[in-house]
């Protein structure tokens, strides 16, 4: 029996779940290594348009420099995630800290816009491989009954990281100049490293190494059944869309229309990036609770048009004032939608399948890093900063309507499994 969709009800076997105290002492060292790559890559966020206008270059230029980024994650995630099927976890957190570590130093250092794209395409690749891995790994120790919340954990601790860089990476840029933070990047990146290295435990399901071929769940048409189901392309049109307005409008258009319109510093963008931030890791371990107890899709749709209101806002404000209001609405938003796109792939994703899974995840959701800065920063050039901000609230609208009205709910509802999702397994039957 299939799933609605097409998934296979086979896919999913019981599997022994972790003991809380073990589950914690292999989350957490996971969570110091999110908090401190993520606090290095915070440091270049508000500085990164401004260092890539200081070669010369157009604001779509600058969207160029951003979506090369995205380029890479795109092409590396289901590499990734394969890897992290056949060799495990950690070695796939090892290289990607690792790599992160060089690209950031050598960005500090360019001299020319080939050698900044060359740069931004290696971190890339660095940063895919451990956002992969790491997914994948949460993957492993959640249950469906605490995915949600084990999701906004994970990613509370990548916000503390993205939230509090901002406003040191402006100051050091005002300081020391555009290259500093990413100077200062390259060490956290490094510290990371280390803890893959020294702290972090593996947490390949055994299973997952001791199934036999003949399983048609492992054999790659059993990935492919998931990721052309309508939950999964539903979702991740739903992270497509968050992908392109993050990168596209918050990370490009945002900082250039603060700069250009407003007038503001480089430190005041960064207090603006930390307030979203700061609003977003306020709201995350609810919006998990909710996605546990509600299900998945009553957060997400809210929550997605909610982002789209923050954007309209951006795109009208006249003042310091507004442009702070917008970043407090688009952390309220993003922060409610953050965890719950994720658990619902999870919720989809067969343990033997998780790698490939996430990683065609990744894949989908970070095209939208490489369209969003480069369309909307030719939109910018061309039209106003007010154009992209519009275009990107109305692809929340029509995403956040699509997924409500087509999406099954495949969680966990009043502490009661759905025929969908029962622990460790799927039920026959067609989800409603």
């Amino acid at each position: 029996m299939a799933l609605a969709g097409g998934v296979p009800a086979a896919h999913h076997r019981p599997q022994r779940a972790r003991s809380v105290p073990v589950r914690n002492r292999l989350f957490l060292p996971l969570c110091l290594l999110i908090l401190v790559n993520q606090l290095g890559f915070g440091l270049i966020t508000p500085v990164l348009p401004a260092y890539a206008r200081s070669f010369g270059l157009s604001a779509g230029a600058v969207g160029l420099v951003i979506g090369v980024y995205g380029l890479a994650r795109f092409l590396a995630n289901v590499p990734a995630g394969q890897l992290a099927e056949r060799r495990g976890r950690k070695p796939v957190l090892i290289l990607g800290t690792a790599i992160t570590t060089v690209a950031s130093a050598l960005m500090a250092t360019a001299g020319s816009l080939p050698e900044l794209l060359l740069y931004r395409l290696l971190a890339g690749f660095g940063a895919a491989t451990v956002l992969t891995g790491g997914q994948v790994m949460v993957g492993d120790l959640a249950t469906p009954e605490n995915r949600g919340r084990m999701m906004s954990l994970y990613q509370g601790f990548f916000l503390v990281g993205v939230g509090l860089g901002p406003t040191p990476g402006g100051l050091l840029a005002d300081h020391f100049g555009l290259h500093a933070p990413f100077v200062a990047y390259a060490v956290f990146s490094g510290l990371a490293c280390l803890v893959a290295l020294f702290v972090i435990r593996e947490t390949k399901p055994r299973d997952a190494v001791r199934v036999a071929a003949p399983d048609p769940a492992v054999r790659p048409e059993g990935s492919r059944a998931v990721v052309w189901s309508a939950p999964f392309l539903l979702v991740g049109l739903v992270s497509f869309v968050q992908f392109f307005a993050r990168t596209g409008a918050f990370f490009t258009v945002v900082p250039l229309l603060g700069k250009d319109r407003l007038g503001l510093s480089d430190a005041q963008i960064g207090y603006t990036q930390t307030l979203a931030q700061a609003v977003n890791l306020a709201v995350l371990y609810h919006a998990g609770l909710l996605a546990d107890r509600l299900g998945r899709k009553r957060v997400i749709v809210p929550a997605t048009l909610v982002c789209g209101l923050a954007l309209a806002l951006f795109a009208l404000s006249g003042g310091y004032a507004v442009y702070l209001l917008s970043a407090f609405v688009w952390g309220l938003g993003s922060g409610f939608a953050g965890p719950s796109p994720a658990a619902y792939v999870a919720d989809l994703a067969p343990p033997a399948l998780r790698g490939r899974v996430f990683g065609a995840y990744r894949s989908l959701a970070d095209s939208g890093y490489i369209v969003g800065p480069i369309l909307l920063g030719w939109l910018a050039g061309v039209g106003g900063y007010g154009l992209p901000l519009l275009l990107t609230a109305a692809l929340f609208l029509l995403s956040g309507a699509l997924f409500g009205l087509a999406a099954p709910e495949l969680a966990l509802r009043a502490g009661r499994p759905q025929p969908s999702a029962q622990s460790g397994r799927r039920a026959s039957g067609t989800l409603s």
